[in-house]
This record gives structure tokens, C-alpha cells and sequence, in this order.
């Protein structure tokens, strides 16, 4: 195997960097399921502050996070409802269903793009014993495998006139909220009012080794912090934990524009060599996802080839593959990338040896 000069899998491979590593080691803790970890008191409240809401809790995962989210809205027999490539329902291994009884409707949105109006066709409430009513509407923003997308602010605003209106929660998986709020400007709570319950992730982009927060009124926190006892995330010294989130917001917040302009660098010259493998222009955040197919690849193959190549990436269908930039992928191993990826594009699947599978 390939010494791996660019490691663009996702996000959530980064690792703690020096500074990162002296603050969790120097963190003030306590037992936290006694609510005594000053640290991470400190973290919950900063994030609850900065998304516009009342009260936070540190989970060990985002979909923990989400999972708790969507549970205080809705209940067995009771349904969420979001685009079909979100993350709850794709890539959460069915939690709401097996953990909550909560069923799940979808509608289909180009590049994950939300609009109101697809949440509002979907909505059932007020049935009776006929039909399964909508608890919540789950947004996701950016939007992972829609390549990053950054939601509409006037559509999430749409959405929640209608929600509130019907009697509907709203949750937002903000994994990557921060990078919605660095590409666009958008005050991060501007998003989270928005919402009755919102997640954070803290070990993507920003680089904590562990963490997401999950924001939302007081009681509802009291009774996530229930759920997420007896679900098994109840957590001692985690103020440890907490340190690198605070680091990270101190520190690594702002970069993520690095992140985004050598993402849309590599979209621009993907584009070039092959048209209509991408949009350069959808580009808006740090993850681009291309149709390597109009090369003449499967997903597979570019990937096996790629990693021949010291570029690691991810196929999210049979002929479409991810790129995800982070801290921890620099100028120069972006231009190894790209340069292993537009020659690979250029070259063609029937142009390329066996060996790469």
C-alpha cells in the first residue's frame, strides 16, 4: 500500500495538535454525571450561547447527539421526516427506529439542498388512529453527502413558520454548522434559533478528538441528559474531552475557510480537465463530490486507483466519489491530490492498468 500523502476520507480523521493536547491535559475536571466537570459546564454553555439557545449537553458522538435530538420530538409509532440522503436516516444504522420507535418518511432533494416546501408536503398531523403523524423535521446543514451544501436561511425560515404553525419540531444536524457560518457569514445563532433542538460536532472540521453538543431549552436538556444516562453516555472527567472543544473554538473556527479554498481549488481543476464531473460552483464548503463516471470509472476503481496513489478517498455510490479537506490536509497535499485526481480524470478508467483494482 501507498505511503498516504493526502488523506481526504473525511474530517473526522483529524488529530489533536500540540496546543489542542496541552489544554486537554491541563483541563480542570469532575464527575460529570453529577453535573461537576467545570470544563465541560464551560463547554455547554459557550455552544448553547453561540447557537442561540437556552442549555447544551456534551455527547460522545453526533449521532448520539441526534439521536437524542430527534427522540425528544417524537416517539414509537411517531415519524421524523428529512431528505433522503440525510444523515439521521443514512447513516445512523436506523437508531431513531431501533432505539425509539420512530419511523421515518423522506423526499428526495438535489444536493441535499432543503426547501420548505418539500418539509410541508411530507408533514402528516392531526390523523388520529388513520395515519402516522410527523413529530420533526430534521434539517442538515452543510449537508454531507449533498458535497457540503449550505442550507437556505430563508427556507429554514420558511420551514419553521410551518412547523410551528402545524405543531411540528424542528431539529438541525449542524455536524457541520460551522463551516454553514464561516462560507456564508451567518451568525450561528441566526441558525440555531431557528430550531427547537440543534447538534454540533466538535471532532470534524474543528479537530476535537471526541465530541459533539446537543443545544436546546433547559428542560428538554434535563431530560436528554436522562436519555443519554441510559443509552450509556454518561461520562466522568470528561472536561478533558470539553478542552479540546474549547481549543478548537478558540483556534481552529476561522480556518475552515482554508479548508473551503482548497476544496473549491481542486473542484476548479477536476472541472477542467473533466466537464460534468462537477460544479465547481456548488463547491461552497470543504467537501466536493464527483461523477467519476464521465471518465469512464466506477467509484471503486477511482478510489483503489487513487490510493495507489497516496490519495485516499470515499465512494458514496457506485459512481460518485468524496473528498473531504480538514486541518490536517495543507497546500501541498492538496496539490498531490490534485494532481494524482485530474490525472486520473484525464487519463480514463480504459487508459489505466489492471493493477489499480
Amino acid at each position: 500500500m501507498a505511503t498516504i500523502v493526502a488523506d481526504l476520507l473525511s474530517d473526522t480523521l483529524t488529530r489533536p495538535t500540540p496546543g489542542m493536547r496541552a489544554a486537554m491535559a491541563r483541563a480542570e475536571v469532575g464527575d460529570d454525571v453529577f453535573g461537576e466537570d467545570p470544563t465541560l459546564r464551560a463547554l455547554e454553555e459557550r455552544v448553547a450561547q453561540l447557537l442561540g439557545q437556552q442549555a447544551g449537553l456534551f455527547t460522545p458522538s453526533g449521532s448520539m447527539a441526534n439521536q437524542l435530538g430527534v427522540r425528544l420530538h417524537a416517539g414509537p409509532g411517531v415519524e421524523l421526516v428529512s431528505d433522503s440522503l440525510a444523515h439521521v436516516v443514512r447513516a445512523e444504522l436506523g437508531a431513531a427506529a431501533a432505539l425509539s420507535g420512530i419511523t421515518s418518511r423522506t423526499w428526495v432533494a438535489e444536493a441535499g439542498r432543503f426547501r420548505a416546501a418539500d418539509a410541508a408536503a411530507m408533514m402528516v398531523t392531526g390523523v388520529g388512529p388513520y395515519q402516522v403523524c410527523t413529530g420533526v423535521v430534521v434539517v442538515e446543514n452543510t449537508h454531507n453527502f449533498g458535497g457540503g451544501t449550505v442550507q437556505p436561511l430563508e427556507e429554514i425560515r420558511a420551514a419553521r413558520r410551518l412547523t410551528r404553525a402545524a405543531g411540528v419540531a424542528m431539529h438541525l444536524d449542524g455536524a457541520r454548522l460551522w463551516n454553514a457560518h464561516v462560507a456564508t457569514g451567518i451568525a450561528l445563532a441566526d441558525y440555531g434559533r431557528e430550531f427547537d433542538t440543534v447538534s454540533v460536532c466538535l471532532s470534524k472540521g474543528l479537530g476535537a478528538p471526541v465530541g459533539s453538543v446537543l443545544l436546546g431549552s433547559a428542560d428538554a436538556m434535563a431530560e436528554a441528559r436522562v436519555w443519554r444516562k441510559r443509552l450509556g453516555g454518561g461520562m466522568r472527567q470528561a472536561g478533558i474531552l470539553a478542552a479540546a472543544g474549547l481549543y478548537a473554538l478558540d483556534h481552529h473556527l476561522e480556518r475552515l475557510a482554508e479548508d473551503h479554498a482548497r476544496a473549491h481549488r481542486a473542484a476548479v481543476a477536476m472541472a477542467e480537465v473533466t466537464p460534468g464531473v462537477l460544479e465547481p460552483d456548488d463547491v461552497a464548503t470543504n467537501i466536493l463530490i464527483a461523477d467519476v463516471s464521465v471518465a469512464g470509472w466506477s467509484a471503486p476503481d477511482f478510489v483503489a486507483a487513487a490510493l495507489a496513489r497516496g490519495v485516499r478517498l470515499y465512494a458514496v455510490g457506485p459512481a460518485q466519489v468524496r473528498l473531504v479537506w480538514h486541518l490536517d490536509v495543507d497546500d501541498a497535499a492538496t496539490d498531490h491530490a490534485i494532481s494524482v485526481v485530474t490525472d486520473l480524470l484525464s487519463s480514463g478508467r480504459t487508459l489505466v492498468g489492471p493493477t489499480t483494482r
